[in-house]
């Protein structure tokens, strides 16, 4: 298994110093967030996006995901108006297009919330979004993995049955899917039933601790999780690619210090 350094917690420090220490620690591949500084689409559409591919070039490290900010201000597909839904699709169209030109493998977007829309236009919202987003990857021979949310964050699909559902019925073959192991361990749910039920269309892992309790990403072993089990039992079913230790937040006065630590545990599930 292959393991990746998540940005979002160094937006407070220069964009490189998650480069070096993405090989000072050993990690594989990096998966850049989206969000100014470091990685906004319409920034990497212009000048930045030669900055970061001379950091890979330099660092020799990959960009594996690219995973834009949305699903908060001032973008969210899920809420709004038709124009304001144009717009999100607009930005996150770009945001393929961004993930595509700096090499990334894939780039990742998650399930918003609707605020409340009755299941009938929250669905069709949601597939039309998705659909063309799809679509929008195809035509650059790009990937988008789609990832479910927990209940704080989104109302669309938070089990595993439902994200499954929708992927099948959707069945683009430019959509993917994925697993964060915190959302199905706080509803009870096994994550190692992603890999049995998504199959082949499993691309991507998130590999976090959690209090149970609510959406909180821990590092390894600060919370609640058998995440020594947990890993094992996905590598079991059939799962053994990428999988970014998604410390967002939390951590995010001393993201080296705390990338580090969660390597290192990560490293100590695999033995």
């Amino acid at each position: 298994m292959k393991f990746g350094l998540f940005t979002c917690g160094y937006q407070r420090a220069a964009l490189e110093d998650a480069f070096a220490d993405t090989v000072r620690f050993g990690y594989d591949y990096i998966e850049l967030w989206g969000g100014r500084p470091h990685g906004f689409a319409p920034d990497l559409l212009s000048d930045d996006g030669a900055e970061i591919r001379g950091l890979i070039q330099r660092f020799g490290v990959p960009v594996r995901v690219y995973t834009p900010e949305h699903n908060a201000y001032p973008y969210n597909y899920m809420l709004g108006s038709r124009r304001q839904w144009e717009d999100s699709m607009e930005y996150l169209e770009a945001a393929i297009r961004a993930g595509a030109a700096i090499g990334a493998e894939y780039t990742l977007v998650s399930l918003g919330h609707s605020g409340g829309l009755p299941l009938q236009e929250r669905t069709r919202r949601l597939e039309s979004s998705l659909l063309r987003l799809a679509d929008a990857a195809q035509r650059l021979g790009h990937a988008l993995v789609v990832e479910n949310l927990t209940p704080w964050e989104s109302d669309a699909c938070t089990n595993l049955a439902s994200y499954a559902a929708l992927l099948e019925r959707l069945d683009h073959p430019a959509l993917c899917g994925m697993c964060d192991v915190v959302v199905p361990f706080v509803q009870g749910e096994d994550p190692a039933d992603y890999p049995r039920r998504l199959g082949s269309r499993m691309r991507h892992l998130h590999l976090v601790d959690s209090d149970g309790i609510s959406e909180t990403h821990l590092v390894p072993g600060e919370g609640m999780m058998p995440l020594g089990r947990v890993l094992r039992d996905i590598r079991a079913a059939g799962y053994d690619g990428a999988a970014t230790l998604e410390l967002v937040t939390h951590y995010i006065d001393a993201p080296s210090r705390y990338a580090r630590l969660a390597l290192e545990r990560a490293k100590e599930l695999m033995v």
